[in-house]
């Protein structure tokens, strides 16, 4: 009689030895994949001819590498995954120990020559070697792409602007009757899916991915593309900061210097000083929007009529300084005419003056010869002596009052000539301080409304 010990390590023993091992190599050895055999990757893996390739396309967007508005070059790191049957490939899982998918080099199979429309440089990211051949024939390769593309921006709206930038996939020697694509994933999913492995944005925020399909007959010909139309809206934040701020602050102080006297030089300095900073800022636009556009930027708009705004400041602050010193040097003149008026009449004064002291001493003396003869004939001679002496005097006094009325009519007409310019120049000067502060909040407010829109 057998132990039962000895029984159950037997029907262990016995379990062990009659268990089925299978490798890899099983199932290569049985489909007969090796590298001296090309047969596979030569055509289409089709059994019929007629019957097309369907390969199912998966992209996601992993990452936002660039975007770059000189060169309207888009820059995006994607999934890309590619799904096809191929008809001469299949074996029985239950055949194998269960195994149901085994992995080759890309090089041992046929694979879809897709390739994407908008890359202007190849591909340098590093490659996965292998692709996945399942047991009931669908083969699976996944790939991840540093796609360096064009894409047709609009930037109308910059920095408030949304891009919205297409890559398309199709084939380059497989027509749609040979290879048909078909999306794997729809738009909500796939965006769902990028924004899940989204790594880096940089100065972008992915909004929206969206898949479609789309026909193109050439040669006769019908060809499938699917197009991935990627939707980002640009962060404005450092672009406010660094440069639409600076300008309103300029435009600030550019108003401010309205509040400084025109009679003094610095204002205009200051205000060509913060001519030459806008001209600055508007050196660093050039170097950041294309040079060929669709539509002028409205931040170009915005730039050039603060510019022209804040240049027609300094040419009516030169008009106004201009009319100012025309009246300083009018005064200066009509001063100087005035003060030689003044010398003429205390020279008349002085004539006048020495007539009256002669004048009197006649008088004087006629008096003392009255009282030496006291005759009568020679007393009437001295009244009427005396009565021509005072009327010489009252003469020289009315020509002394006539000279003094026409001096003070010159002086009060020539205030009023010369203060002429200057109350046009505060008057031109307070007129367009009205017009540049209604011009400047009117289009600041639908600067800001169209950016906003």
């Amino acid at each position: 009689m057998i132990p039962v010990a000895f029984v159950a390590v037997f029907i262990l023993m016995d379990g062990v030895s009659t268990k089925k091992v299978c490798g890899y190599h099983d199932v290569l050895e049985h489909l007969n994949l090796t590298t001296d055999n090309s047969l596979f990757k030569l055509t289409r893996p089709v059994l019929d001819h007629t019957h097309p390739t369907i390969v199912e396309l998966n992209v996601i967007l992993y990452a936002i590498l660039g975007v770059i508005e000189k060169t309207q070059t888009f820059i995006p790191f994607i999934w890309v995954t590619l799904t096809w049957n191929n008809e001469h490939i299949s074996w029985d899982p239950a055949e194998f120990c269960g195994i149901t998918q085994i992995s080759v080099p890309l090089d041992l199979l046929w694979k879809p020559d897709l390739f994407i429309y908008e890359m202007i440089q190849k591909d340098e990211s590093a490659k996965t070697p292998y692709m996945y051949i399942f047991w009931d024939g669908r083969i699976t390769s996944e790939q991840v792409i540093k796609a360096v593309s064009t894409c047709q921006m609009d930037i109308h709206k910059f920095p408030f602007d949304i891009q919205r930038c297409n890559i398309s996939i199709g084939s380059a020697v497989h027509c749609a009757d040979e290879l048909q694509l078909v999306p794997f994933s729809n738009s909500s999913r796939a965006t769902q899916f990028s924004r899940e492995v989204m790594q880096t944005q940089g100065d972008w925020d992915f909004l929206h991915l969206s898949v479609s399909s789309t026909n193109l007959t050439f040669d006769n010909k019908l060809w499938e593309q699917i197009i991935y139309t990627f939707t980002m809206k640009r962060r404005p934040l450092l672009h406010v900061i660094n440069f639409l701020l600076p300008i309103l602050f300029f435009l600030s102080l550019d108003l401010a210097s309205f509040f400084i006297s025109d009679y003094r030089g610095e204002k205009l300095g200051f205000k060509v000083t913060v001519l030459l900073a806008i001209s600055v800022l508007l050196l660093i636009l050039t170097e950041i929007l294309p040079s060929m556009s669709n539509k002028t930027p409205l931040i170009a708009t915005y730039c050039i009529v603060i510019f022209a705004l804040m240049l027609l400041s300094v040419l009516v602050t030169i008009l106004v300084m201009y009319l100012m010193d025309k009246d300083s040097e009018k005064m200066l003149k009509l001063k100087d005419e005035r003060d030689n008026k003044q010398e003429k009449v205390q020279v008349v004064n002085c004539k006048a003056e020495d007539k009256r002291q002669s004048s009197c001493s006649y008088v004087c003396k006629v008096s003392d010869c009255e009282k030496q003869h006291e005759l009568l004939p020679a007393a009437d001679e001295v009244d009427d002596g005396v009565q021509s002496g005072e009327s010489h005097v009252l003469l020289l006094i009315l020509e002394e009052l006539k000279e003094l009325q026409k001096t003070l009519n010159l002086h009060l007409s020539s205030r009023d000539e010369g203060g002429r310019l200057s109350h046009w120049a505060t008057r031109i000067n307070n007129a367009f301080f009205i017009f540049y502060v209604a011009t400047v909040s009117l289009f600041l407010c639908f600067i800001f409304k169209e950016w906003t829109l």
